[in-house]
């Protein structure tokens, strides 16, 4: 039996759950409140050193990081592959993936911040707000949330994260021109990678606001929100609280987003 710990937020546990779902395959969940702090607890931490989500147990055997993770499962179970099987697709697919994981996963994290978490923060007690920094036990990482909450749109990073998206739009629109699926004919691993992080854009009320006009992304986003695993695998752990605030906060937002794109 596979053991997914596991976020309703958390873009990379989304894209986990959207291939077992694909797949029509079991598994038994671990709910690790990520805005609590839960991920940073000694027993998760043993588990991934990180503290971040998902991780996979299969058999007693602990898999972290979720592009590692869809494609251990496509490995274990080969029906419905997600893997193209032509290599020229296949080098498409890890093309996606690897964009999204060192560029767009980033700069999620830095948009989500400064558009909506430190909205929410902007409520809590000085001490409140030290002990969430606290949490975070790479220093590294604390230091940059530090500046997503105290810069907000004058950080540097939040210039750099409207960027990436816009990267990633305008890649996908060239792509889709040339095939239905991002990687080619079939959908595949980086349709299911990219997924997450254009509906965070769609929970802030983003997307369809967001120029040029990008009309196959928006017909691929509508296809993939109509396939069967798009519901259990994105909406339905997600907190309605949680939604709330990021359509209410990232539509206050969207002038500061837009505000950058037309000094692209």
């Amino acid at each position: 039996m596979l053991e997914l710990y596991h976020h309703g937020s958390s873009v990379c546990a989304a894209k986990v759950r959207m291939v077992l779902s694909e797949k029509d395959m079991d598994w038994t969940g671990h709910y690790i409140d990520i805005l609590k702090g839960e991920q940073f607890t000694p027993e998760y931490l043993k588990l991934n050193p990180k503290g971040v989500v998902p991780t996979l147990i299969d058999d007693g055997t602990v898999i972290r990081e979720s592009t590692v993770i869809c494609e251990y499962i496509d490995h274990i179970n080969p029906d419905t592959p997600l893997r193209p099987a032509n290599p020229v697709e296949a080098a498409r697919m890890r093309n996606w993936t690897k964009f999204v994981d060192e560029y767009v996963h980033p700069m999620c994290a830095t948009l989500t911040f400064t558009c909506s978490h430190r909205v929410t923060m902007s409520y809590m007690s000085k001490d409140e707000i030290e002990e969430f920094f606290a949490k975070t036990p790479d220093a590294g990482l604390r230091e940059r949330k530090r500046g997503w909450f105290e810069l907000g749109f004058e950080g540097p990073e939040f210039v750099k994260s409207v960027q990436v998206f816009e990267k990633l739009l305008k890649d996908m629109e060239s792509a889709l021109a040339d095939h239905e699926w991002l990687a080619g004919d079939s959908l595949s691993l980086a349709d299911i990678g990219v997924l997450p992080y254009v509906n965070r854009l769609a929970m802030f009320t983003m997307l369809e606001k967001w120029p040029p006009a990008r009309p196959r992304a928006l017909d691929w986003f509508e296809r993939m929100k109509a396939r069967e695993s798009f519901e259990p695998a994105v909406n339905e752990y997600l907190p309605e609280s949680l939604a709330n605030d990021f359509r209410t906060n990232g539509a206050k937002s969207w002038p500061e987003v837009e505000k950058v794109l037309e000094s692209l």
